[in-house]
């Protein structure tokens, strides 16, 4: 077994070593002051240096907000698109089913007109607040449409 002998204290790295030291306790010193002068200067909540810092949490907690609505807005056109297939179809079969039984069928459905009206106000109200008077875009794209719009406008 071999045993090595390595010079404890080498001149180059005590050299090195009393450097960062020095620089470390400088560094030290200079925020200190800098710290002592922006409380003096400025009240607590208007720390040039805390608002920075404040300003890119907010930054990144806005960015995940953005990408949590994206994902709520697609669950919930998703949601939508479902619910309106499920009512559009289940009127078909009841009107199939009246129609087989003989019985015969309101030729006007006051709860589906009442239905199709608020979708269609929706979207006119959607499409008029993101510009999009052409009607352009799809139904499956209202909540993107407001979404985008709102965020936008903010």
């Amino acid at each position: 077994m071999g045993h090595h002998n390595y010079p404890q204290n080498h001149q180059a790295i005590d050299g090195l070593m009393s450097l960062l030291t020095k620089s470390n306790h400088e560094l030290a010193t200079i925020h200190y002051q800098l710290e002592k002068e922006f409380q003096k200067i400025y009240p607590e909540n208007a720390n040039p240096m805390k608002l920075v810092s404040r300003v890119k949490k907010l930054q990144e907690d806005l960015s995940t907000l953005k990408d949590q609505c994206q994902e709520l807005l697609a669950a919930k056109q998703d949601l939508i698109d479902k619910a309106q297939t499920t009512l559009v179809g289940n009127r078909t079969l009841v009107r199939r089913m009246q129609a087989s039984l003989g019985v015969p069928g309101e030729s006007e459905d006051p709860a589906f007109d009442s239905f199709k009206q608020i979708i269609n106000e929706w979207t006119v109200q959607v499409r008029s607040r993101t510009g999009d008077e052409k009607h352009e875009s799809d139904s499956e794209d209202i909540n993107k449409l407001l979404f985008s719009s709102i965020v936008e406008s903010n």
